[in-house]
């Protein structure tokens, strides 16, 4: 299952800018009343109440949350915010009521009356939330169907109303509410799939569109074999420019043979958890593709995972169960941020599966067999045909019938002006999906942002070229097809050793540089998860947040038998990747003991009587 999030503003990207802005004629406003949501952005809330079904063959409304922010300035028009998912609910995840988000989305949209509403079934518009589904991580194909199904049975028959054409169509309900005429349309991920749906059904009531992370109405796949098609050339992305020299020269080549393997013997293994509790886990093929996958949110799994990949194909595979463990962990989300119940309902009624809508759950399963084994060869890349496992077809085998195919509304795309991004380290959404939808419209353009992943307009990117772009193409100049490689948080670290240094002082030195690294890039990984959790190194100790600056505290910390460091790191917020000051302690039976100083991208000082100093 692959849900299509985007992570949206968890952390302030300030400006100091001055608004370039154009006069555009005051829309004639309808009567829905509107009212202050109670916080300093001067954010106003309301609801707007929709047919559960358009049809009048069910009765009953939904009420759907809508926030309006008014321009600052002079009005260049009106923006609707969509989020992704399916899931989340746009209001609860742009909030307009943060001055923080609220000072970047008018900065990257200067002039504009910003619109998020949560769709039906999502945040305060009638939340679906199945515990179950939310709450467990499916450890097979099987168990997440069954998830799905008991999901489908906690909603009821009204599950079936839940399309992207519903979606829709509340969108365009809710601009008509509000009184507005042509709309401006920004989606992420999800949201730009309904963003198109939306174009596709109300041409006239659009004015021009950004798509960030593009998902066509046409997706996803039920077998995900456009994702699968485009993982290793994302994956060599990943290591260009030499980022992978030391720990791989074949990052794709590596993977895919892990991955394989995997699946055909799953890895198992105990890894310590946080809190230092030992576990065991099992990893398998379809594991492993969802932890890449995962990466294209987190620039800590991002730095971790080729050097834990690279000691799997060496039949090493504790790095990777470790990292499998931790992004689970950091993984889980509450209704309210992205209801899986809505996810599944979308879902199941929107793909195109090898099935009639109407086939019976007990009849599928043939079905969907025979249509994997049809294929032809290579429909999922250099990856078996078990990845079609990792699809909805299989997480929706069990959705009772009407399952897939509904339809969108007919008719032309408008020709108005499209800005698409697309990250080139996007697994979930590859820069294929953004260049096709791009091409049917005339006044399309594509920037590709190489070295980011989903969601390209996060405020913590560290380029400002995305958001120059946006700004200039909505003053009508033409933005560059590609940015400037955006630089990691944090480069992939050298291989991870699997046996003691046996007190070479040098040797000490090179593990305990990666103790650091590796230490850094779990921190990053948890503190942009907003999760609080103390990661275990490989072989016990914990990381945890430094109490006085941004930065992390080592406690006994250990990715190498018989080497700890202790200390506390601070980070260097520069140009990325970052630095570290900071001093730790080397210990351990296997290891040169002394202490090392952080600075300048080195680590330097005396162990075991021997001066050091190693890159960092």
């Amino acid at each position: 299952m692959l849900p299509w999030l985007s992570s949206v503003g968890r952390f302030a990207f300030l400006f100091a800018a001055v608004a370039v802005l154009l006069t555009f004629p005051v829309q004639a406003r309808a009567a829905v009343p509107l009212s202050s949501c109670g916080t300093p952005t001067g954010v106003l809330c309301g609801q707007v109440v929709v047919p559960l079904d358009r049809t009048g063959a069910t009765p009953g409304t939904i009420s759907l949350h809508v926030e309006e922010l008014p321009a600052v300035g002079t009005p260049r028009g009106v923006m609707f915010l969509l989020a992704g998912g399916p899931g989340q609910g746009s209001a609860q995840s742009f909030a307009l009521g943060n001055a923080d988000e609220v000072q970047f989305f008018q900065f990257l949209f200067p002039g504009y009356t910003l619109v998020a509403f949560d769709n039906r079934g999502t945040g305060k518009s009638g939340l679906i939330n199945c515990p179950g589904l939310q709450s467990t991580v499916p450890t097979t194909a099987e168990e997440g169907a069954n998830l799905a199904r008991d999901c489908a049975q906690q909603i009821g028959p009204t599950r079936q109303f839940y399309s992207t054409r519903d979606h829709a169509d509340d969108m365009e309900a809710v601009r008509t509410a509000l009184g507005f005429g042509k709309i401006a349309i920004y989606g992420v991920s999800y949201g730009t799939k309904l963003a198109l749906a939306f174009a596709q059904a109300y041409p006239n009531s659009v004015d021009r569109m950004i798509l960030d992370s593009v998902l066509p109405t046409s997706l996803p796949d039920p077998f995900e074999r456009n994702v699968m098609q485009a993982m290793p050339q994302t994956l060599q992305a990943l290591c260009a420019g030499g980022l992978c020299r030391g720990i791989t020269s074949n990052l794709a080549d590596d993977a895919v043979t892990v991955a394989n393997r995997l699946e055909a013997k799953p890895a198992v293994g105990t890894v310590i958890a946080p809190g230092g509790r030992v576990i065991k886990r099992t990893m398998n093929g379809e594991d492993f593709v969802g932890l890449v996958i995962d990466s294209d949110l987190s620039p800590g799994i991002q730095s971790e995972l080729p050097a834990a990949i690279r000691a799997a194909r060496e039949g090493y595979t504790r790095p990777l169960l470790r990292l499998f463990d931790l992004d689970e962990r950091t993984s889980s989300l509450s209704a309210e941020d992205l209801s899986f119940g809505l996810y599944a309902a979308t879902t199941c009624a929107d793909v195109h599966f090898p099935w009639a809508p109407t086939t019976p759950p007990s009849e599928r399963t043939s079905v969907l067999n025979a249509a994997v084994a049809a294929l032809p060869a290579g429909s999922f890349g250099p990856f078996g045909t078990w990845a079609a496992r990792l699809g909805t077809a299989y997480f929706c085998d069990l959705w009772p019938s009407p399952s897939g195919n509904a339809p969108l509304a007919g008719g032309p795309l408008p020709n108005v002006p499209v800005l698409t991004f697309s990250g080139g380290l996007d697994f979930r959404t590859p820069t294929a999906s953004a260049a096709s939808v791009t091409s049917l419209f005339p006044q399309g353009h594509l920037v590709v942002v190489p070295g980011t992943g989903h969601n390209v307009l996060n405020p913590i990117l560290q380029s400002t070229c995305p958001f120059t772009a946006v700004r200039n193409w909505l003053i009508g100049v033409i933005p560059p097809a590609t940015c400037p490689r955006v630089p990691a948080f944090e480069n992939p670290f050298g291989a991870l050793p699997r046996t003691s240094p046996k007190k070479s002082a040098p040797a000490t030195a090179l593990d305990a540089a990666k103790a650091v690294r590796e230490a850094e890039a779990s921190w990053f990984l948890v503190i942009l998860s907003g999760k609080s959790l103390a990661p275990s190194g490989l072989y016990g100790g914990r990381v945890t947040d430094a109490t006085s600056a941004l930065g992390f505290k080592l406690t006994n910390y250990s990715v190498t038998p018989g080497l700890r460091v202790a200390g506390k790191m601070t980070l260097v917020v520069q140009a990325a990747p970052f630095g570290l000051n900071g001093t730790i302690k080397v210990s351990g039976p296997a290891a040169a003991a002394g202490s090392l100083r952080a600075s300048h991208g080195r680590l330097s000082g005396t162990l075991g009587g021997r001066h050091v100093s190693v890159k960092l």
